[in-house]
């Protein structure tokens, strides 16, 4: 009973924390009528509102994600081009491409940042490109050479391609850079050789908007543009209320009526959680009795036979269990995971299976244990496996029951045992087994459920390359509207999210990087960490970062698939490892989330234009790119630090034998 006191403690102050955090959020909102005054940057018929705002110099709440606009020197930027002017009645904002006086060629440059306008009004612009230091220069399409009289060593070329039209890098160049440029509709077939790529720079090029909620309404009634933390829309208005639409509506956020709501939804939140730490205290309470009456009583375990039932899984007789797999015989044993020895068996139904026998009995298998119970008995998917049952009430061990799985492991199939150059798994096999993976991470995700250690050895193939993702003891329940679960990493060397191991904070984006360096292993045929192999290659996802920052993507892909011999090939292969590296970005935040990545992989089969992901600089400009790190290798393997290649990146402005459930976890 003290601990539940404990517990309402807790709860309450939470409560009270927030409703203070509510309370002083308002007051902020409230006094954004001021902070949201329209801004000039140069002349005064040049001024900046919603949506958007100058970071440093007005509340960010005057303007929305992603049209942050910098104003230096009395002239207007965003990214890294030139503001010409911005057209709010039309919501449109016309760019103009940055440009050097002492060479028009353009050294690569970053992207826009975000995703903030229209799709069409991105697509639909033709691009220059240019290409730098090329030592095979024939391109499929007109270009032009460009002279750079102040750097006699850096030579480039520029090119006129249409709207629509997919152009991937080669390995000829040293890199190359894309300009969106605007062209007359009745040109809009000509090449380099009929414009002047200096005037089309000058042009610059439009892009539109659409947020949805119009300012205008709010404008006339008095007030200013602006949003709440959440970017929901607001109107600020000079009486110091906030409404959502305009200072003419009722309802303001300054009323009474949402005060009283925020202390009825709070008192509500605070009943929730308190109801939510009262269930994990009687579960743990639980979960020890179930430990000690099995490891005090084995022939008596009632409570363990509650717990598995409580799940609603079947539960198997440990003397069939154990005739099934030949008392555990050595040549029934198909492999050693992270907490547990599997074994192939036929049980008496004639069904195969595999047994998962843990390798200890404390509080901590225990949980594990019925962690994975709890999940494979919620979640249910073509590409998970399938839990069958556990042990039953007179076992003295930990036993999970499994469907069997004849393939072996991705691991096996690519670099393990099952591996020969002869007979290399096809790509489209592999690229089969991207997507499925990806599909099943994607249901989990939508499930809320973090798998936590996503790597080739957990995904098990069937007899046609079908794809079961395995082992789920490491895996975690998110509560619902919760961003990340606070806890100690776990999971595989070369595997694991650096930032989770910097900041013990796991999200789904944890998973996300650790299918990254997966596709990089179906693209490669390398394991995740290899500590025979030279120091600056270790690291799989490292070398990987090092050798697509490069284009050296013949050093990165494996030419037993036909990189070399076979375009489409040399096409999917590519876009799949530029797709693990927006998923192997340091920051959680650049990597796509699991359900974006699954549809890239299926437009790279589909050889649609959507994975036309990045532009790639030139060394030692644009935005560094953030390479993985070496953090949990250099604590799990014998402190190794590995070196990370400088090399910067730009990242596109993306258009609006046998094997069993964990063998090696």
């Amino acid at each position: 009973m003290g601990l539940h006191c404990a517990s309402a403690q807790e709860v309450i102050c939470i409560a009270l924390h927030i409703f203070f955090i509510a309370i002083l959020e308002d007051h902020v909102e409230s006094s954004s009528y001021e902070a949201c005054e329209p801004r000039n940057c140069g002349t005064d018929d040049f001024h900046l509102s919603y949506p958007f705002y100058i970071p440093g110099e007005e509340s960010n709440l005057c303007g929305y994600p992603g049209f942050e606009i910098t104003c230096r020197e009395k002239k207007a930027t965003y990214g890294s081009y030139a503001v010409k002017s911005i057209s709010y009645n039309e919501s449109s904002i016309e760019l103009v491409s940055p440009r050097d006086n002492s060479c028009f060629a353009p050294r690569p440059l970053p992207w826009l940042p975000g995703n903030v306008f229209l799709e069409d009004s991105v697509s639909r612009h033709p691009k220059l490109f240019f290409f730098y230091n090329c030592t095979d220069p024939s391109f499929p399409f007109d270009t032009s050479s460009v002279n750079c009289t102040s750097n006699a060593t850096y030579n480039a070329s520029v090119a006129l391609i249409p709207n629509c039209t997919f152009y991937r890098q080669g390995g000829s160049c040293r890199s190359f850079a894309e300009v969106p440029v605007q062209l007359e509709e009745n040109i809009s077939n000509q090449t380099i050789k009929d414009v002047d790529y200096r005037e089309l720079m000058h042009k610059g090029f439009q892009l539109k908007w659409d947020l949805s909620t119009s300012c205008t309404g709010c404008e006339k009634s008095g007030g200013r543009c602006g949003r709440s933390q959440d970017t929901n829309f607001r109107c600020y208005c000079p009486h110091g209320t906030i409404h959502p639409r305009d200072c003419y509506s009722g309802g303001g956020k300054g009323s009474l009526r949402w005060k009283i709501g925020l202390g009825i939804g709070i008192g509500s939140l605070a009943i929730i959680l308190l109801s939510y730490m009262i269930y994990l205290k009687r579960k743990n309470a639980s979960l020890k009795s179930c430990l000690r009456n099995s490891t005090s009583h084995p022939q008596s375990n009632s409570d363990m036979e509650e717990c598995n039932v409580s799940f609603e899984v079947p539960i198997f007789n440990s003397t069939e269990l154990e005739e099934a797999t030949n008392n555990f015989a050595a040549s029934n044993k198909l492999g050693d995971g992270g907490f547990g020895t599997v074994y192939y068996g036929k049980i008496r139904d004639g069904r195969e299976v595999a047994v998962k026998r843990l390798y200890e009995h404390n509080y901590r298998r225990v949980k594990q244990f019925m962690n994975e119970v709890e999940i494979l008995t919620r979640l249910q998917h073509k590409n998970l496996v399938s839990l069958y049952g556990c042990t039953s009430r007179h076992s003295h061990e930990l036993l999970l029951v499994y469907e069997y799985i004849s393939n072996g492991t991705v691991a096996d199939h690519i670099h393990g045992q099952l591996a020969n150059s002869s007979t290399t798994l096809p790509w489209k096999i592999r690229m089969g087994i991207a997507i499925e993976t990806a599909t099943a991470l994607a249901y989990l995700h939508a499930s809320d459920t973090v798998h936590r250690d996503v790597k080739t050895n957990n995904i098990l193939l069937d007899k046609n390359f079908g794809v079961k993702v395995a082992d789920f003891g490491l895996s975690r329940l998110f509560p619902n509207d919760v961003s990340h679960i606070s806890t100690a990493p776990q999971g595989t060397p070369g595997y694991v999210d650096p930032e989770y191991h910097r900041c013990y904070q796991l999200t789904e984006k944890s998973d996300v990087y650790s299918f990254g360096v997966v596709l990089i292993e179906l693209v490669s045929s390398k394991p995740a960490v290899d500590i025979s192999r030279e120091r600056e290659e270790i690291n799989l996802a490292d070398f990987a970062i090092n050798k697509i920052q490069n284009f050296a993507f013949g050093k990165l892909i494996d030419p037993n698939l036909g990189f070399e011999s076979d375009s489409e090939i040399n096409r999917m292969t590519t876009s799949v490892a530029e797709l693990a590296f927006l998923c192997l970005q340091q920051d959680k935040e650049m990597r796509p989330p699991m359900d974006e990545v699954l549809e890239e992989l299926k437009a790279i089969a589909c050889n649609e234009n959507a994975a036309d992901i990045f532009a790639y600089a030139d060394e030692g400009e644009g935005v560094l790119a953030p390479s993985p790190s070496h953090y949990d290798d250099s604590q799990l393997l014998k402190n190794m630090q590995l070196t990370h290649s400088p090399v910067s990146v730009t990242q596109k402005w993306g258009s609006s034998g046998s094997s069993a459930p964990g063998v090696d976890g």
